[in-house]
Order: structure tokens, then sequence, then C-alpha cells
């Protein structure tokens, strides 16, 4: 008997590149999420006039965008080269995007989260802030869907198997968590009596979150192996179960200040392990050659069975 085959690589490496990144870039998927979401929150707040949502939004908004921005320049190792990115736009490139997005949204939000401190400053910067503040308020709510969802176009535009083969999900998961985790800012800082907006944000991230979740996990062959096991499955499986109870909470414990932010803390921490489990996924599908050789091999036969030209990519 021919023992089954086995996908090795040249001396084990692997076939294609894995990821450069750290786990500094699973924190910065988490905290440009928070972010975005939080600027819904604080619009959301400000337009059904809930002043706890609106100020908890506005202060988390800022908070999230500068760990974001550190994150991110850890990863790149020298400031400069943030600078560098932002001397060219190329709307091709999702980094370069990103870089500009992040900038916009950064001084919108940043004016946004001054103006909370009009109250305390002399006259004329105390009538002048607030019409700003709410402008930068309204303008980073426009973007926050940009910031959200941007990372995960960042992660399929590359060759790693498991994020490039998720990238009809992959905006699904990460708009539905930061979504999430802007309403567990709300849940957490807001009383019962206007946490309304922030459980209805709940409900339709968990729904987002869980269902492109669900598709990555079941539709994608053995691609979606690396997101069940190991590391990557036990952060998934975690920020599941962690999300179905906060949401639970936030549903059924409207009246209850404690449950609301238990609710609330745990739909941020949901949002951070499903940001960690997908950037783990990526990283193992890229590190086992299995996962380049057999998705490789299913597409040319494929296209073999329709009669299409196959070009064996031995052939090169």
């Amino acid at each position: 008997m021919v023992p089954p085959a086995e996908f090795r690589s040249y001396y084990g490496r692997p076939i294609v590149r894995p990821p450069v990144w750290h786990h500094d870039i699973a924190a910065y998927l988490f905290t440009g999420g928070l972010a975005a979401g939080s600027a819904l929150l604080a619009a959301g707040g400000d337009a059904t006039g809930r002043p706890a949502l609106r100020r908890a939004g506005r202060v988390t908004a800022l908070g999230a965008l500068v760990a974001s921005t550190y994150f991110l320049i850890n990863d790149l190792g020298r400031p400069a080269r943030f600078h560098h990115m932002l001397r060219v736009a190329k709307p091709t490139s999702p980094m370069s995007m990103g870089t500009w997005i992040l900038s916009a949204f950064g001084a919108a939000a940043g004016v946004s989260a001054v103006a909370e401190a009009a109250p305390l400053l002399p006259g004329p910067l105390r009538r002048l802030l607030p019409p700003l503040g709410t402008a930068g308020q309204y303008g980073a709510a426009v973007l926050a869907p940009a910031l959200a969802t941007y990372t995960a176009v960042l992660l399929a535009d590359t060759a790693t198997p498991s994020w490039h083969a998720a990238y009809p999900e992959l905006p699904l998961i990460f708009g539905g968590s930061a979504l999430a985790s802007g309403a567990g800012v709300g849940l957490i800082a807001a009383p019962p009596s206007e946490a309304g907006p922030a459980r209805r944000m709940a409900v339709l991230g968990a729904a987002f979150e869980l269902y492109g979740a669900h598709r990555v996990e079941t539709t994608k062959g053995i691609l979606s192996e690396p997101y069940t096991r190991g590391r990557a499955g036990r952060w998934l499986r975690a920020g599941r179960a962690l999300t179905v109870l906060g949401v639970a909470g936030a549903v059924l414990g409207r009246r209850s200040r404690v449950v609301s932010a238990l609710s609330g803390a745990s739909l941020l921490a949901a949002s951070l392990a499903t940001r960690f489990g997908v950037f783990d996924g990526g990283v193992a599908s890229a590190a086992d050659p299995k996962y380049t050789v057999i998705p490789q091999r299913e597409r040319l036969a494929r296209r073999a069975e329709d009669g299409q030209p196959v070009r064996d990519p031995r052939a090169t």
C-alpha cells in the first residue's frame, strides 16, 4: 500500500510567505473597530438626546484611536514610516487608504472629544467648541464604517490562504465586531434608561459577527480548518460564547446597571477574542503548505472538468 501523501515544502519552509505582523496588529484590529463603533455610538447618543452615550462614545473613540496609532507605529518599527505613507494616496492599496482614513477619523474624533471639555474653558472657546465637536462627531461617524472594515480588506488582499478565501465574510465580521464593541462601551458607561441604542447596536453587531464567523468556519473547505483548530479556534470559540452572553445580558438585564455593565465587558472581550482569532487563523494557514497545495489542486481539477485550459504551475 502506498502511504498517504504528505504535503511538504523544501526544507520545511512555507510555500506562502507568512505575515510579518505581530500581535500588535491583532490589537490594532480591535482598537480600530472599537474607535469606529464608539463614534457611531456617540452620534446615536447625540441624535437621540442621550448625553451619557455621546460623552462615552466621543472619549472612547479618541482613546481607542490613540491606541490604534500606537500599535500600528510600534509594528512598523519607526514612526517615520507612518508619516511616509501619507505622502501618497493610492486607491488600489488598502494600506494607503487605511492610513488616510485613520488620519481623517483622528482629526474628527479629536475635535469631538475635546469639545466635551468646553464647559471648563473660557468664554470664546466655550461657545466655539460645541458646534465644532458636533461637526467632528458626525464626520467621525461617516468615516466609521470605512475604519471598521478597511482592515478586513487589507487582510483579504494578501496571499495568506485563509484570509484571502474569507474575503466576502471578513468585512461582516469586522463591522459587526466594531458595532458590538461600541455597544459594550455604551452599556458600561450609560445608565439603563439611556442604553437603548447601545442594546440595539449589540444585537445588530452580534448578528453580523456571528453569521460571518460561522460562514468562515464552515464554508471554506480545508481553509476553514485554521479557524477551528489550535489557538485561533480557542479564540473564536471564546468570542462566540462571550458575544452570546453579552447580547443576552444586554436584552434581559435592561433594568440592571450591573448586568448591563457586565454585558458590555463581555462584548468588548468578545470583540478582542474575535480579532485575535481571525489573525491567528490566517497566520496558521500560511505556515502549513497543505493550505496552499490542496486548494490549488482543487482549482486545477475544477478547471479541467469545465474544459478550461489548465496550466500546471510546476511548468514554470
